[in-house]
């Protein structure tokens, strides 16, 4: 999921549209889910006929502002709006398995993965309001090691 996030990070900025994370969020996550087995294909053709939807069915972020879930059109005279300095969006990709979907192995059933920030369109890009949160594995390890030693 982090490298799905990674991408739509890259993703936004001035000039590029509302989609362009999403549709970078749907490349990565389509190809892990066949590295894994859950689809089977290629992967072009499986984003080309949303196969991937069973598992992502939402976009990968919304507007963020006065509210959780800002206003705000999507769209523009039917194109994707163009991201402008100063927008704040979330980013936030992920994948539900429904515990009730036979066709994937037992061991996958009933798993949600989603890893969430918030983000700023800047000059150079984004910046990630939210980044001093941990999201790698060792990160994650790190701060579980270290509250682990304070409840010892």
């Amino acid at each position: 999921m982090l490298k799905s996030q990674q991408a739509a990070f890259a993703a936004i900025g001035p000039d590029k549209h509302w989609n362009q994370a999403h549709e970078a969020t749907v490349k990565v996550i389509t190809a892990g889910l066949v590295e894994l087995g859950l689809l089977r294909g290629d992967v072009g053709e499986l984003i080309e006929s949303e196969a991937y939807k069973m598992f992502y069915m939402h976009r990968a972020g919304h507007w963020l502002g006065m509210d959780v879930h800002d206003v705000g059109e999507y769209k523009v005279g039917g194109e994707w709006r163009v991201l402008e300095v100063g927008m704040t969006l979330t980013v936030e990709p992920g994948i539900y398995i429904s515990p009730d979907n036979l066709d994937v192995a037992k061991k996958w059933r009933g798993i949600g993965v989603r890893i969430e920030d918030d983000v700023v369109v800047t000059r150079q890009g984004c910046e990630i309001l939210s980044g001093g949160v941990p999201k790698t594995v060792a990160e994650i390890e790190a701060l579980m090691a270290a509250a682990q030693e304070q409840v010892v």
